[in-house]
């Protein structure tokens, strides 16, 4: 994996390329400046045209009594994305039954494209974390036959390296690009705890956000 980084690391601005369709999924519960930093630095470094998040109906990894009303997650991704001209917000996990793979929302992504009448580039973009747990995903070579993985860095979880792509999904090495900038290291979960503990929240989450998140009373119990 790699990207060319210019002055002091930063990597620079891409021409924009036609139809190129960044894919931001995630719980988002709450949506945070790290999600909105991770996705403008890939729009930008990978020049892609748009970007779209994706709010999980079903995590498949967490129990639906766990996560916020998918109504209020949505929500605030409106409210977060709403002066972003480049993002757009998509509801297909939400209306679909069932659990929320990734794989399964990038081929329903990719047919919403067709159906307005693009020809779809599409890149996932995830956290050097979140790759690591790649392996153990649903389908993770279809995934990566359908997109590019977008890697951002993530403290303590350095870019798994050529090898370790080799190894677990060999010949497809190419579909995974790491990124440099972005790097800021804010939690969902840490959120909804300082909510909890009426701590603010401010320059954490877009104020949008922390207004919608006050006025609809979220994560005033915990969680």
């Amino acid at each position: 994996m790699g990207g060319v980084t210019g002055a002091g690391g930063i990597q620079p601005a891409a021409p924009v390329v036609p139809d190129s369709l960044g894919i931001m999924g995630g719980t988002f519960d709450p949506i945070h400046l790290g999600h909105l930093a991770a996705a403008d630095e890939a729009r930008e470094v990978l020049g892609l045209e748009r970007i779209v998040f994706v709010p999980a109906g079903i995590p498949p990894h967490k129990t639906a009594q766990s996560v916020t009303a998918p109504g209020h997650r949505l929500a605030m991704v409106e409210a977060a994305i709403a002066d972003n001209a480049a993002f757009e917000v998509s509801r297909i996990d939400i209306d679909r039954a069932g659990p929320s793979f990734t794989v399964d929302t990038v081929e329903l992504v990719a047919a919403a494209e067709r159906t307005a009448g693009r020809e779809p580039d599409l890149t996932f973009i995830l956290s050097s974390e979140t790759l690591l747990e790649l392996p153990t995903w649903h389908e993770p070579e279809r995934l990566l036959d359908q997109c590019r993985l977008a890697v951002m860095p993530r403290a303590g979880y350095p870019a798994p390296d050529r090898a370790w792509l080799t190894e677990h999904f060999p010949g497809r090495e190419d579909r995974v690009v790491s990124l440099g900038g972005a790097r800021l290291e804010i939690s969902s979960s840490a959120i909804r705890d300082r909510v909890a503990r009426r701590r603010s929240i401010r320059y954490l989450v877009p104020a949008a956000v922390a207004e919608y998140i006050t006025a609809h009373r979220l994560y005033a119990g915990g969680g």
